[in-house]
């Protein structure tokens, strides 16, 4: 029996949801090519972070309540893409506007959680408007902090995914969509390679090449959670494969073996999964 708790999602209203959501996903399908690899780009994006965000609850021991609530909230949180690259042609919030605070405004205009009690409405609002920031607030309460951190874990596990599928795709077209639009260079710049030496993340605004994207993602490693995802990450050579894409460099190589000693060290660790009461 599932413990009494003020959040709760029935599996009737999740599938009312999933249904919601690919209704929407859909009305922006159209004849421009440009468009409408972004849009199956990002309905499939959010998909697969259900899947991750299934994968890493199951393996904390989640209530089947728990992973509703998580599974809706990783359905919705870019949902704000849509009507972004619709409207702007780019996924680079400074040049449009904040996805997540869009996501946020989509589902409330259209009343899409309505049906959903006002504390677990919150909670899915809060976790997916703390999903692309740098770090997550220290105030929130116990339960959105663990629901926010799932949700970025299993985001990155899928970016992961999406970027180093491209990278090993090799020479062919370009995707703005994925590189955000950034120069192709060989420079990499030294504040980067810093943050990367002193463990710290990369925000958005210190991208000067698309290079520097590459070492923002093996930077992502300093911001995973749960040990289920480091496991992920490890086996799926992740890091190895975004280092391949980098060029030869001496201090890069030092600081992938940085990074990945970090990750094995995470990997191994024998610590309990945390309790949630949801």
């Amino acid at each position: 029996m599932e413990m009494q708790t003020p959040y709760f999602l029935s599996e009737t209203e999740l599938n009312h949801l999933k249904d919601w959501f690919s209704h929407y996903a859909r009305s922006f399908y159209g004849p421009d090519p440009v468009i409408q690899q972004a849009m199956e780009l990002k309905e499939k994006h959010s998909l697969r972070v259900c899947d991750e965000i299934l994968r890493i609850g199951r393996q904390l021991d989640m209530s089947q309540n728990a992973l509703r609530i998580a599974g809706a909230m990783a359905l919705f949180h870019d949902l704000g893409r849509f009507e972004q690259f619709t409207r702007y042609r780019t996924f680079v919030d400074n040049k449009s506007g904040n996805h997540a605070q869009l996501s946020v405004k989509v589902l409330q205009q259209q009343n899409t959680l309505a049906a959903l009690n006002e504390e677990t409405r919150d909670l899915i609002l809060t976790a997916i408007s703390f999903h692309n920031r740098l770090n997550i607030p220290d105030d929130v309460n116990p339960v959105c902090m663990y629901f926010s951190r799932l949700l970025r874990d299993a985001d990155k596990l899928d970016i992961f995914h999406v970027v180093t599928s491209y990278y090993d795709a090799g020479p062919g077209e370009k995707s703005s969509a994925i590189e955000l639009d950034l120069p192709v260079s060989p420079v990499i710049s030294d504040d980067i390679l810093a943050s990367l030496r002193d463990g710290r993340m990369i925000s958005m605004q210190q991208l000067q090449s698309s290079n520097d994207f590459k070492l923002l993602q093996m930077a992502w490693i300093y911001d995973i959670n749960f040990q289920p995802a480091f496991r992920i990450i490890q086996e799926r050579d992740y890091l190895k494969k975004i280092r391949n894409a980098l060029p030869a460099s001496d201090k890069i190589d030092q600081i992938y073996d940085h990074i990945v000693s970090y990750l094995k060290k995470r990997s191994d660790c024998s610590e309990p999964p945390p309790i949630i009461p949801v």
